[in-house]
């Protein structure tokens, strides 16, 4: 019998956007991979299915320019240029480009920085814990943090760096099932200026040279060199953008949606290593990623044909019981934890040791100056592929 997977996962239903781990349970039951007439496209809800969509390469990541041309021409080339919507032979040399620039120590030279940057922000909402009796660990540690992080791996003027949070905000719904055409306007202002800006950048570390410039990752992406091949100004703005709205988003989102499940289930927090990736799996940022056949291929005994999509229902994966035991409770110390949160694959999430650094550093800070906590109000936020808080207030428990 043919699944519908849209009778079990219905996106239009707010509850069900809400939570829907109730739904990917249901649906994985009937089909690890099923038809979804909503989408118009394959969902995969095991592990099993769900890593192979990631690692297949008869599935890949194929962009489609959106229309008209001329209103999406900066989200276009900015996704076109990118890691994240290319494959081999183009992503193989972006990554090896982008890895070099990474690789450089730039992550490592951060864990003081992320530490201060924690204190700093910890400060204020003690004062607001104090003063108004809870604060919101959202707009008050989890968004401001990654933020201020990417600004000081880029390198980004300091007297700026309010502009970075709304241009990522903007272009990053354009990633979710429901949008309105003041969302698509948002979107379309944010990359022109965004990129703008970041070419703006770049010239000027052209101009300094490796000499005299700034030791940051922007300076790197620009110098960087395999042979005679370099990342063109396109390219290294859209490494730049991408890197802003990845490490952005997730960071936030992977604070908040750990942290909350973190306190409903009254466990001691335990490991700090052991409990990011809790933190990761249970709730997980990102909900799907995409790929399109490039062939017929086969994924738990359902055909891809060519041009067909297929999405990997990240939380559903991450709440396989068949990986992992209890998959609904929140276990700090869960060990082994095969999630796939970062993806798999040639696009496993290039910024990863970054982001674990960045919440094992702010959710240890957090825990040890004022947990534990109790969350006193929490607003989800009406998404569904970016899954996260608009609110989250919390006070000493």
């Amino acid at each position: 019998m043919t699944v519908d997977a849209a009778a079990l996962l219905d996106l239009t239903d707010a509850s069900v956007v809400a939570n829907p781990y109730p739904a990917f349970a249901a649906l994985r039951a009937q089909a690890p991979v099923a038809w979804h007439s909503g989408l118009g496209q394959w969902v995969a809800t095991s592990h099993a299915a769900c890593s192979q969509v990631l690692r297949d390469r008869g599935l890949g990541r194929v962009f489609r320019e959106r229309e008209p041309q001329d209103a999406w021409d900066t989200f276009n080339w900015l996704h076109a240029e990118s890691i994240l919507d290319s494959e081999p032979p183009k992503h193989t040399r972006l990554r090896r480009l982008v890895q070099s620039a990474f690789s450089r120590g730039h992550v490592a030279r951060l864990g003081p920085r992320i530490e201060a940057l924690t204190a700093g922000l910890l400060v204020g909402c003690r004062q607001r814990l104090e003063s108004e009796g809870s604060f919101d660990v959202i707009s008050d540690l989890a968004e401001p943090l990654p933020v201020l992080v990417i600004a000081e791996l880029l390198g980004w003027p300091e007297q700026d760096r309010h502009l970075l949070r709304p241009w990522s905000q903007a272009i990053v719904r354009m990633y979710e099932v429901n949008r309105t055409a003041e969302e698509d306007e948002a979107a379309q202002r944010a990359c022109g200026e965004f990129a703008a800006y970041v070419e703006t950048l770049a010239a000027q570390r052209v101009s300094m040279g490796s000499a005299d410039g700034p030791d940051d990752l922007l300076a790197d992406l620009v110098a960087v060199r395999e042979g005679g091949d370099r990342l063109s100004t396109r390219e290294l703005v859209a490494t730049a953008v991408l890197l802003l709205n990845a490490g952005h988003e997730a960071s936030v989102n992977g604070f908040g949606n750990g942290l909350a499940s973190l306190v409903a289930s009254g466990r001691d927090p335990g490991r700090v290593a052991p409990l990011v990736e809790e933190m990761l799996r249970h709730d997980s940022p990102l909900q799907l990623f995409e790929r399109t056949a490039t062939r017929e291929v086969v994924v738990a005994d359902v055909r891809i044909r060519e041009g067909q999509k297929i999405s990997a229902l990240l939380g559903a994966g991450n709440r396989d019981p068949a990986v992992f035991e209890s998959p609904d409770e929140f276990r700090p110390d869960r060990d082994p934890n095969p999630h796939l949160a970062f993806g798999a694959g040639i696009h496993f999430c290039i910024g990863a040791p970054l982001a674990r650094l960045e919440l094992a550093t702010s959710v240890a800070a957090l825990l040890a100056e004022l947990g534990p906590l109790e969350v006193v109000e929490s607003v989800r936020r009406p998404t569904f592929v970016l899954r996260g808080y608009e609110r989250l207030s919390v006070r000493s428990a």
